[in-house]
């Protein structure tokens, strides 16, 4: 996700234009730095696509729940490669960047839950039962981030960095969409305040959890204060591709988080506090 951005905001998108080689009858990009940044992302998605098939693989005889899972973030790896192909052929619509973008996102929560699963068969399932409404408001946070992070893809599909200088066309204004990001920002920092004083409140239940939710507080305050200072910098693309790693870091913290208040899994200090 983070190569693949750096695609996009350092206007490198076009940069090759065939597939799985980087030209017509060349495989190697040539002495370009558009084209060594694309040819770069195709390289690292060579190591989640072999790890995800290995994993669908090995969860053959686990559980039929797991088992699904595994294999829909394999394929949802693996259809990353046609749709980045078809992006290029189309000259990077930002709707399908933004279809690339969120498979993306898909695929990285659903190799959350898988290695939280993983976690659960090494450690063991913990004695605990979270309330029933903290779990359901788990839900509503899960799902008021994956809409903050598909507002904020709309957000960049409507601002400057369209993936090549010669790229004008943008999906709707930036004003308007920034307008609905800030408020499913809103929704979800009130969702996820009610789960953090929630568990605070319960905190004996799991301290290690009320710990792993203040970290991911902390890394939510990073990301509000990186997303103000590329606002207020007119949307510099370094400033931007950080914004982007951190709302890819709170998606799989949140994923995680919200797993965990499900499926908790031992925690070797739980019975220490």
């Amino acid at each position: 996700m983070i190569t693949g951005s750096l695609v996009r905001l350092t206007g490198s998108g076009l940069g090759c234009e065939s597939w799985p080689g980087c030209e017509e009858g060349q495989f190697l990009p040539a002495a370009d730095y558009h084209a060594f940044v694309e040819f770069g992302n195709r390289v690292v998605g060579i190591f989640p696509i072999t790890l995800s098939i290995l994993v669908a693989w090995a969860a053959r005889s686990r559980p039929p729940w797991l088992f699904r899972t595994a294999v829909a973030v394999a394929v949802l790896t693996i259809a990353e490669a046609p749709l980045g192909l078809a992006t290029i052929r189309y000259e990077l619509p930002p709707e399908m960047v933004i279809v690339h973008f969120l498979v993306a996102l898909l695929a990285l929560g659903g190799a959350v839950v898988i290695a939280l699963a993983a976690l659960r068969e090494e450690r063991g399932t913990a004695a605990i039962a979270f309330p029933k409404e903290l779990r359901w408001a788990g839900l509503v946070l899960v799902t008021a981030c994956l809409g903050l992070v598909i507002s904020g893809t709309f957000s960049t599909a409507a601002g400057p960095h369209s993936g090549d200088p010669d790229v004008i066309h943008r999906l709707g204004s930036l004003p308007d969409a920034l307008w609905v990001h800030v408020r499913v920002t809103a929704i979800f920092g009130a969702a996820f305040l009610f789960v953090l004083g929630y568990l605070g409140a319960q905190r004996e239940l799991a301290p290690w959890l009320f710990r792993f939710a203040l970290g991911v507080l902390a890394v939510l305050l990073v990301q509000m204060a990186v997303g103000e200072i590329q606002y207020r910098l007119e949307l510099p693309w370094g400033i931007v591709a950080l914004h982007v790693a951190l709302a890819a870091a709170v998606w799989a913290l949140t994923v995680a988080l919200v797993t965990m208040l499900w499926r908790p899994p031992a925690w070797p200090a739980a019975g220490r506090g």
